[in-house]
């Protein structure tokens, strides 16, 4: 379902907004609507604390690691062992 939203604001920022539009070669309804999405997705989702926790968490963390060749090789050698016979 559309919904209309309506908007004030004063001339001059509404005669740039057209301008904006215009220049974008798009109505006016249709730039607003580009701006507000990409509003909705600069907005930060969730709280801001708790995401630095999480990263603090994860990089406190201590996962086993190893070489990434030596890995790699692991792995290669997992594909074709099940292929050698």
């Amino acid at each position: 379902m559309i919904k209309r939203l309506q908007v004030l604001m004063d001339e001059r920022e509404l005669r740039e907004i057209r301008h904006a539009a215009k220049a974008s070669r798009v109505p006016v309804a249709e730039w607003v609507r580009r701006a507000l999405r990409d509003a909705r997705r600069r907005e930060s989702s969730g709280d801001p604390a708790a995401k630095l926790d999480l990263i603090r968490k994860s990089a406190a963390a201590d996962f086993p690691t190893g070489d990434i060749d030596q890995m790699l090789a692991e792995i290669e050698r997992g594909y074709t062992k099940d292929f050698a016979g």
